[in-house]
């Protein structure tokens, strides 16, 4: 006699089923699954099983699993004050992202934490998902801890002023998802992606209206997109590079899957010199330990380049020239990558990051 989804509310019985009929496996099986991981009521060994499962399963190849992680992770989320609509929102207007699911291999500069400093002191408003590293040697928040912002600080009830004063706020995971630390061990531990990598883009809790998403797999980024379309998302852009970077590459081709307002998904390639700037081997562009990346975003900020810095500050201008141009900032990606490095020279960049760690200190 087969027992119903409800009988198998425990992991260990989910798993079970999993493994035992695999070919059967369902969203409604995924959710149940994480939801008796966030009661607490799972082993590590058993969230460990899971996570295997889930990824020899290859469920982040379905938009329909994906769509039924992201919902789930936005579900067990803390909200910020603004909400999704009303006045709160239309204060603060048009709200963007920039982030990648990681796990590239890769290990290149922190570019979208980068990039989205830029783009905020250029005049969008950004709400910055991230979290520490855990598929590279510096992550986004260890990166902005280190130039002295005190991002624990930051929780649900002060994005709306931090996007209303200085159009920039860090959500660091860890503030915003109660849950995440049942699987944060497990990541770290099992020492490959899971298809929970999925979940950082799809569920910044601000829900941005337009976003650059970075995806570390040329077979994730249709899947990627057609989750978010779905979800409702428009003008979002899901990009990964030729080899399969979740940035786009400053080396050469990166593939498109762009969400149009009618729902479409434009797919196209794009290329630094759509940009104006040359294109340089990812060696030149590639990250290292936080006090490194410290120094170079520091040199970077105060116009102070040496060496292979103008490659990471290529790599930063494309990045940042693209998500300008998905806002309709700039009208091309040449002009986006124009305002970009404008900004980044003119000392805007430098005073906002100064201003938003004073702020963070100030909480």
């Amino acid at each position: 006699m087969t027992t119903t989804l409800e009988e198998q509310s425990h992991l260990k019985d989910i798993l079970r089923q999993i493994v035992l009929n695999p070919g059967c496996l369902t969203p409604a099986h995924v959710v149940g699954g994480i939801r008796s991981i966030v009661r607490g009521e799972a082993s590590d060994s058993q969230i460990g099983g899971f996570l295997i499962a889930l990824k020899l399963l290859k469920i982040d190849s379905n938009p329909d699993m994906v769509v039924a992680l992201a919902q789930e992770g936005l579900r067990g989320a803390i909200v910020p004050d603004i909400g999704l609509s009303g006045k709160a929102r239309e204060d603060i207007g048009m709200i963007v992202d920039i982030i990648g699911t990681g796990g590239d291999g890769w290990n290149t500069f922190n570019v979208s934490t980068t990039s989205s400093l830029i783009a905020a002191a250029a005049g969008l408003t950004v709400a910055k998902h991230g979290s520490r590293a855990f598929s590279s040697n510096c992550g986004s928040a260890d990166l902005l801890e280190g130039m002295g912002c005190n991002l624990r600080a930051v929780m649900p009830s002060h994005v709306g002023q931090f996007l209303k004063e200085h159009r920039y706020c860090f959500i660091l995971a860890n503030n915003f998802h109660p849950s995440i630390h049942y699987v944060n061990k497990m990541w770290s531990e099992l020492g490959f992606p899971t298809p929970f990598k999925v979940l950082g883009p799809m569920t910044n809790p601000v829900v941005p209206d337009r976003a650059l998403i970075g995806v570390n797999s040329k077979a994730l980024g249709p899947v990627m997109a057609e989750a978010l379309r779905i979800m409702g998302r428009r003008n979002y852009a899901v990009v990964c590079g030729d080899e399969n970077l979740d940035e786009i590459s400053i080396a050469g081709d990166t593939h498109v899957w762009h969400i149009q307002e009618s729902g479409e998904i434009r797919n196209y390639t794009i290329n630094p010199r759509d940009f104006g700037v040359p294109a340089h081997p990812l060696s030149e562009a590639a990250g290292a330990t936080l006090e490194e990346n410290k120094a170079t975003l520091h040199r970077l900020l105060s116009n102070e380049l040496e060496g292979k810095d103008i490659a990471v500050r290529d790599f930063v201008l494309i990045n940042t020239g693209f998500l300008l141009y998905v806002a309709g900032t700039a009208s091309s990606m040449e002009e986006g990558a124009s305002i970009a490095r404008q900004t980044l020279e003119s000392g805007k960049v430098k005073a906002l990051l100064e201003t938003f760690s004073k702020a963070t200190w100030a909480l």
